[in-house]
């Protein structure tokens, strides 16, 4: 079978997914970056049996057209934000005007398949029209990869980003604060000056813009930082912290408890999904409530019971066998 895999950033988990499908199927790849593009595009469709797109947005609009029109299967990866609408932290496609919105809806209501993240992405999806078909694959983690290693250390740890959102706009920079509720973060560190607090993944004017608002010698700031120097952040940390106003599955946290993190969460979006009762939850914002749960986990014994859940539920063997399974019977049923 040949699967034309459509996305425009090659983010982490797209890469994942690329990866499985190539183990088991013939790939070509595209990178829809401008409109000459969609010669490539055609191209592949035209010699595939069917497409595979990350996201509901403009290129996946133009994939499923020409799926259309060639008489190829579909299938689309909703990830979070191109079925989200949260206009109090200007966060979503829907907030970007008609053509996005229309862009998204037509792709979710025209795909043969449409694959939800989380059940909360599921929510997002029927709240914006109705799929022919909707199903919810987890993202996978690789626990062979992401595992604990060494002693853990009096060290509370969040990642703000993943490395394609680290540019100097003040009011994308702002967004991604609010988003991932790094003052509460920064708020509730000042209350543990022996205990290293570490942000991960923002951008230089992020980190100016905190530094200079929470000037404490026990939080630190980092940019992007390669996979390989996370993993470690992730085994030295006791507790991981994912405040967000909204998150739809949480990458970085699943990864961190696959490392034996405790989990401190908000109760929003998709994070009780993920992190079911094996850490502790509190309200955005909420920064003396999210200081008492960090004590708790930090005294905690939950690493081994968070680390199961994410093998147990989470896995990337898991992702793998379940997305084969389906791609084949689509093609089956052709």
């Amino acid at each position: 079978m040949k699967i034309a895999f459509i996305y425009h950033f090659f983010s982490p988990f797209v890469r994942q997914d690329y990866e499985i499908l190539s183990r088991h199927f013939e790939i070509e790849k595209i990178n829809y970056r401008k409109t000459e593009d969609i010669i490539k595009m055609v191209r592949a469709i035209i010699n595939s049996d069917l497409t595979y797109s990350w996201f509901a947005s403009g290129h996946s609009f133009i994939a499923l057209i020409l799926s259309r029109i060639l008489n190829k299967r579909s299938i689309v990866i909703v990830g979070g934000y191109d079925v989200a609408y949260v206009p109090e932290i200007n966060y979503g496609q829907f907030t970007l005007g008609m053509a996005k919105r229309f862009y998204a809806k037509y792709v979710l209501k025209n795909a043969d398949i449409v694959l939800a993240v989380s059940k909360f992405t599921q929510s997002e999806v029927n709240a914006r029209t109705k799929p022919r078909m909707l199903k919810i694959i987890y993202n996978g983690i690789n626990t062979d990869e992401f595992s604990p290693g060494g002693k853990k250390e009096n060290l509370v740890l969040t990642v703000a980003g993943s490395g394609y959102n680290l540019g100097d706009d003040i009011s994308e920079t702002e967004n991604i604060i609010k988003l991932k509720g790094i003052d509460t973060f920064a708020r509730a560190a000042e209350r543990f000056p022996n205990t290293n607090f570490f942000v991960i993944g923002l951008s230089k004017l992020g980190i100016r813009i905190l530094k200079k608002k929470y000037p404490f010698p026990n939080l630190e700031f980092t940019g992007y930082v390669p996979q390989t120097e996370l993993l470690e952040f992730y085994r030295r940390a006791k507790v991981y912290c994912q405040l967000s106003f909204r998150e739809s599955f949480g990458v970085a946290l699943a990864e961190a408890m696959a490392c034996g993190c405790v989990p401190v969460v908000t109760d929003r979006g998709a994070l009780p999904e993920v992190v079911g009762d094996t850490g502790f939850y509190v309200q955005y914002g909420d920064g003396k409530a999210t200081a008492e749960a960090i004590g708790n986990a930090l005294i905690s014994d939950r690493e081994a019971i968070a680390r199961k859940r994410i093998e147990d539920m989470f896995s990337l063997r898991e992702r793998e066998k379940v997305l084969i399974e389906l791609i084949e019977k689509l093609y089956l049923s052709k």
